[in-house]
């Protein structure tokens, strides 16, 4: 068949799935600029080139801004475009590869091309180091360059748009309860993620019947439909979920095809993460109370008064949060905001003309004169200031950037629509631990063209089965610096990081700055002495054990109370935790849905790590990793701090939302997340004593909440027991600890237990690779145990790999006398089994 058959045939094919066409390729284009030169299917074609070409710099992109060109400087002629429409069409494509050709525009001798130029480059914000070119005209005289610079300088980009209304009427589209981003982008569905109409079809589908039916339905009300629910965005740090939300509740963004933008999210929580994506992206998050609200009541919104109507009666009140926000929505999401504020203020001083008040200002907290906590002397110090206070606006320096495989796509799509052929952030890292082990076909695609994306940037791309992204990142990460990740779990062990969604990781890995209004903290002060049989997953659930028991943490969704969500979590009294260590801990706030975390390590743990890693940082240049000179560049400032190891503290007069302070000598048992939720915690004894499913059909011990240290205690504890009554899953998080576990015999106890062993990386928990049975009941050492995240129907506890051990050999929980027994063939081997990989005490250590 010939290209409009085939196209014809694909548009069918999608319309099945009720989606529109993908966009074009970059031959794709090229057969529609053919056709288009000849005068053949010319609406069609026009249609096509105008609306389904991806913008920025992707390669369909380069081809058509190269055709537009040709037209514009009137190299090529064709009827249906004039040289003033190309112009305009280049106008459409965000930034990039259109660029040079609309300033080139600017100097044309046709008056209507150089009209369109002006019209065009004044809503263009992607321009980056095209401003000097523009400048350079304009001081050269050229007055249609004045013209431009005059009109960003004035924010018409800005003005030209409309203001947030008075008076928002929406349709309530009402999840009750909470509503997770497994929920919004299922992770079985993960290989989908950069496809965004496709990966909507899934969005809601394993919590209600017809999702997608139900907002059409609200819909004919003639309003726009909004999400609404009592607890919103809990979990990961997915793009996809906003994506999915904007998709049905969003509006569509001329000349780029696929997305949407806008939208309305009410809830009575909205989990950081969420509520910041939903931010970037140009929906309105609101935090209210929406017990009020019901599937299909029609809410008239009052932004600015900050309340909200049914009926003529007001049901909630809320405030702006940031009060910035109506300038974000107003621009189309925070992201083109910063970027734009950016330009006119670089506009502004081309011209000699001084400060604008068109944009709001953020609001900056009173200097109360206490001290700052550890979090916010790491913020400053990436600000350029001593420390910030809670709430106050900064863009602190980006040090390291992660980004892993399942959201990575979508990180090269955000990237490609940012117009960035290059990363400034220091270090920008990209993994691929979700999908190595069952690679669909989307994923070997990947597998084998986000790498060089990456690299070509001057990223460092690893390869799959090399391991977990945090693993990884975390041996590249300097003390006391600033970072970002597309994984709600990418929490350093030394330094600090807000993990984002894939638009503010890519804004992050290419301006090297991300924005962030200082959250508050709440510390956790650890004292005592560990207790026989406890571990380092048993503090992880001390933290929310003890905030219920205070009465700061409650498990019921309604009316939730959670003293950590939006907040820092700083722990101290662990300072002689080993790194890898301290990242259980870090780690696990992401379930506390916390921002950030920080722990307070003293100086010999932190240099230990980092001359362990210098080590396998040169061997993976030594591999062929790239980029090798990002990577040297770390070595040589991993060497630096070295020679002048110093840490920030917090100041003892340092204020916190709260204080929780846990002895360890009360920590006398196992403490486990119970299904199906990471904040439902109980002591071993406790759960016994309750209702709760106490057989267990499987048990995992991977993820990143592991380290070598848990895989050998596994292998102690199963030695001489025989093949086990469980479905036993065993997944190291990097290749370095298969390789070292190997070699010390435990990959042969694990095959005496009759275990599953798994490429390092994710495997079961995230749940979109290989799963358990259907309604299992499991004991994993994972992350968080959402509904069906690990397995249709399956309930999940969350506990050590030692008490993992025990419960894969016995088929069930064990009392706490069970398990204090079986685990006695640890003790005396302590330093042995909780002894880390330091690479530079291996002779000749290379990376194999």
């Amino acid at each position: 068949m010939g290209f409009v058959e085939d196209y014809k045939a694909h548009v069918a094919e999608r319309e099945a799935l009720g989606v529109p066409p993908l966009p074009l390729t970059a031959e794709q284009t090229v057969e529609v600029i053919e056709f288009i030169k000849t005068n053949e299917h010319t609406e069609m074609m026009l249609d096509l080139l105008e609306n389904r070409v991806s913008p920025g710099v992707d390669d369909a992109a380069y081809v058509k801004a190269a055709f537009l060109n040709e037209l514009a400087q009137e190299t090529h002629h064709v009827s249906s475009i004039s040289p003033a429409r190309a112009v305009e069409m280049l106008g459409m494509m965000l930034g990039g590869y259109n660029v040079k050709p609309m300033i080139d525009a600017l100097s044309s001798s046709n008056s209507e091309v150089v009209d369109a130029a002006v019209t065009a480059l004044s809503k263009t914000l992607l321009v980056y180091d095209a401003f000097n070119d523009v400048e350079e005209l304009h001081k050269a005289g050229n007055a249609a360059a004045t013209r431009v610079m005059t009109s960003w300088a004035n924010a018409e980009w800005f003005t030209n748009k409309p203001e947030l209304a008075e008076k928002i009427t929406v349709t309530v589209f009402k999840v009750p309860g909470e509503t997770n981003t497994d929920d919004l982008s299922p992770a079985s569905e993960a290989f989908t993620r950069s496809d965004i109409p496709l990966h909507a079809n899934s969005m809601l589908t394993a919590k209600m019947d017809d999702p997608a039916g139900t907002i059409a339905e609200l819909k004919k009300k003639g309003h726009p439909v909004a999400y609404v629910g009592d607890v919103v965005g809990t979990g990961s740090s997915r793009k996809s979920g906003i994506n999915s939300v904007q998709w049905h509740m969003g509006e569509d963004i001329p000349g780029v095809p696929n997305k949407r933008t806008g939208g309305v999210v009410l809830g009575g929580i909205i989990a950081p993460i969420f509520f910041a994506t939903s931010e970037d992206s140009g929906a309105l998050p609101l935090e209210l109370d929406v017990t009020q609200m019901e599937m299909g009541d029609v809410i008239d919104i009052y932004p600015y008064k900050g309340e909200a109507h049914k009926n003529g009666e007001c049901i909630a009140t809320f405030k702006l949060n940031p009060n910035t926000i109506t300038d974000e929505v107003r621009a189309g999401g925070r992201i083109p905001l910063i970027i734009g504020r950016g330009l006119t203020t670089k506009a502004r001083e081309c011209l000699g003309m001084g400060a604008t008040d068109i944009f709001l200002t953020a609001e900056q907290p009173a200097d109360n004169g206490k001290g700052f906590t550890l979090a916010q002397k790491m913020v400053g110090k990436a600000s350029g200031l001593d420390g910030v206070r809670p709430g106050m606006y900064v863009e602190p320096q980006m040090s390291t950037v992660g980004s892993q495989d399942t959201t990575g796509p979508m990180t090269r799509d955000e990237i490609k629509e940012l117009a960035a052929l290059g990363f400034n952030a220091d270090l920008v890292m990209q993994s691929f631990c979700h999908t190595a082990a069952y690679p669909k076909p989307s994923d070997v695609t990947m597998h084998h063209t986000l790498p060089d994306f990456i690299s070509n940037r001057s990223g460092v791309a690893l390869r799959p089965g090399d391991g977990v992204i945090h693993s990884w990142l975390n041996r590249m990460v300097l003390p006391d610096t600033v970072g970002t990740g597309a994984d709600s779990h990418t929490r350093f062990p030394i330094g600090i990081s807000f993990p984002g969604g894939s638009g503010i990781v890519a804004f992050a890995g290419v301006t090297g700055s991300m924005p962030l209004t200082m959250p508050e903290s709440v510390l956790v002060r650890f004292s005592g002495t560990m207790q026989p049989g406890i571990t380092l997953r048993d503090l992880v659930n001390a933290i929310p054990h003890k905030a219920i028991k205070e009465g700061l943490l409650t498990v019921e969704k309604k009316g939730k109370k959670n003293i950590f969500a939006g907040r820092v979590l700083e722990i101290e009294g662990l300072p002689d935790l080993k790194c890898e260590q301290a990242f259980e801990l870090s780690d696990a706030s992401a379930e506390r849905s916390a921002a950030a975390c920080t722990v307070k390590l003293n100086k010999e743990p932190v240099v230990e790590y980092l001359k362990s890693n210098i080590v396998l940082l040169e061997s993976m240049i030594e591999a062929g990793y790239e980029d090798h000179r990002t990577l040297a560049r770390r070595i040589t400032k991993m060497e630096e701090w070295i020679k002048n190891p110093t840490l920030l503290e917090a100041d003892k007069d340092a204020e916190y939302a709260a204080v929780i302070e846990i002895n360890l000598d009360e920590i006398t048992e196992p403490i486990l997340a119970c299904p199906n939720d990471p904040d439902d915690v109980a002591t071993l004894s406790e759960i016994l004593a309750s209702d709760r499913p106490t057989n267990i059909d499987e048990v995992f011990v991977g993820s990143c909440m592991t380290n070598i240290g848990h895989y050998r205690a596994l292998g102690e504890v199963l030695k001489g027991e025989g093949a086990v009554p469980t479905r036993l899953w065993v997944c190291p998080p990097t290749k370095m600890d298969e390789k070292q576990l190997t070699e010390e015999g435990y990959y042969a106890l694990f095959g005496a237990a009759g275990a599953r062993t798994e490429i390092p990386g994710c495997s079961l928990c995230m749940g979109n690779q290989a799963r358990v049975a259907d309604n299992a009941i499991v004991f994993s050492t994972s992350t968080r145990n959402f509904d069906n995240r690990l397995g249709k129907g399956a309930q999940v506890y969350l506990g050590s790999a030692e008490l993992a051990a025990v419960a894969s050999m016995l088929g069930r929980l064990p009392t706490k006398e069970e398990y204090l027994e079986k685990t006695k063939k640890i003790n005396g081997k302590e330093s042995e089994i909780y002894k880390y990989l330091n690479f530079n005490l291996i002779p000749d250590y290379k990376l194999n």
